[in-house]
């Protein structure tokens, strides 16, 4: 039993939710509020990666299960705690989509992530979608210099760093060393006259210009799949360029579940179908029939599981091994007094018998309470009984007669 959900509420997931379903939540949701896509939900993206960040982790689950966010923040026990210092938003985004830690980022250009749906059959036949984007490249004109060949000169606020730092008193005796980007040169480490600015550029050394990407799914690949198109990211001089991650966000088919490598459908079934067989049709992913066979003789129950080898999706990597397609039955009775009483008998005769030897036309009529069978709607019950409750506290709480005493 857990203490509070406020976590779990923040990622939509459920108390008991597995590791995989908070994968699922954190992705689609770091991705939905990500301060590229939305600068105005800087908070809610912190707090999305800070609950991820305890949920992920199974000892700092088993901590906030067990005393809240308050014994997250004061560290919990039995080493799962971190004191309350969690880790940048955008470290576990990285870390998340293969871009690695803050070391990582400080040497290599940001990660650019997209989302693209796709539906079920894409990842069973495999598909080809080209993704149309804007990126950074560096100027080929002036070679990201920003000007002419030896034109920049240092800029003299910074020392050619891009970056100032200031010293901050806190309280006498302690002082804080803060680094901004320095006003001067805009954070270039260089200063550059107007004459000698690169005319294509204008001294940015980059130009913003439109990318075509054409993303290969392969068969098999799953829900959440990323890939990777390595140093396609926004280029910066100096800087080793980023990675475009494609993330896929698969569509809910209205016939197929996916569970691993198998597929999982239901079939309803009529009585006479379940008793005496049937041929059934189903389309597959690939615009193949199969028909789905019951022979005479072979009961199918209400409830029932069967699969069919080798027709669920096709296995990453090994297109020609598939899983499973797995079919759940249910079975449609029919209506009430389907048949007349005589055709009833006539139907019993068929049926195996009935399991009670004892029948009532042999027992007298005096040893039995005839009780009848009705439509039972719990719901109504339930609405019906509390308020019965409520009547009984309101003439409760209306109070007594009371004699007066002398």
């Amino acid at each position: 039993m857990v203490k509070e959900t406020g976590f779990y509420d923040t990622l939509g997931v459920k108390a008991n939710a597995t590791p995989d379903e908070l994968k699922r939540a954190y992705r689609k949701l770091a991705l939905k509020y990500h301060p590229d896509k939305n600068p105005t939900e800087g908070e809610k993206f912190k707090q999305i990666s800070q609950a991820y960040e305890v949920l992920s982790d199974a000892k700092k689950r088993e901590v906030y299960d067990r005393g809240g966010e308050k014994a997250i923040k004061e560290g919990g026990t039995g080493g799962g705690g971190s004191g309350g210092n969690f880790a940048s938003p955008m470290d576990i985004f990285d870390l998340f989509f293969g871009g690695g830690g803050r070391m990582h980022r400080e040497r290599k250009g940001k990660n650019i992530v997209h989302q693209i749906t796709v539906t079920l059959e894409d990842l069973y036949n495999g598909a080809t979608r080209k993704l149309a984007l804007q990126k950074n490249t560096i100027c080929e004109r002036c070679e990201g210099r920003g000007s002419r060949k030896g034109a920049g000169q240092m800029c003299m606020s910074c020392h050619g760093t891009g970056m100032q730092v200031r010293m901050h008193q806190l309280v006498p005796g302690m002082v804080q060393q803060v680094s901004t980007v320095c006003h001067s040169c805009q954070g270039q480490g260089q200063r550059i006259s107007h004459k000698d600015r690169c005319k294509a550029c204008t001294g940015r050394k980059i130009l913003r210009q439109k990318k075509i990407l054409e993303v290969h799914i392969d068969k098999g690949m799953r829900d959440g799949q990323k890939i990777v198109f390595h140093g396609e990211g926004d280029q910066e001089p100096g800087i080793e360029p980023g990675d475009i991650i494609i993330v896929l966000d698969q569509r809910e088919h209205s016939h197929f579940t996916r569970k691993g490598e198998d597929l999982v459908m239901s079939m309803e079934l009529q009585l006479v179908e379940a008793l005496c067989g049937f041929k059934k049709p189903v389309q597959t992913l690939d615009n193949r029939t199969l028909l789905i066979t019951s022979h005479p003789g072979e009961l199918i129950k209400p409830g029932d599981t069967k699969c069919i080898l080798n027709e669920g999706m096709p296995m990453y990597r090994r297109p020609f091994e598939k899983g499973r397609l797995i079919i759940h039955f249910s079975v449609v009775f029919p209506q009430a007094n389907f048949l007349s009483e005589d055709k009833l008998k006539m139907l019993e005769r068929y049926l195996p018998e009935k399991l009670d030897p004892e029948q009532p036309e042999s027992m007298d009529d005096d040893l039995y309470i005839y009780a009848d069978l009705e439509d039972c709607d719990l719901d109504n019950r339930k609405r019906h009984n509390h308020q019965y409750y409520m009547d009984e506290d309101d003439y409760a709480s209306a109070g007594g007669v009371q004699c007066q005493t002398s």
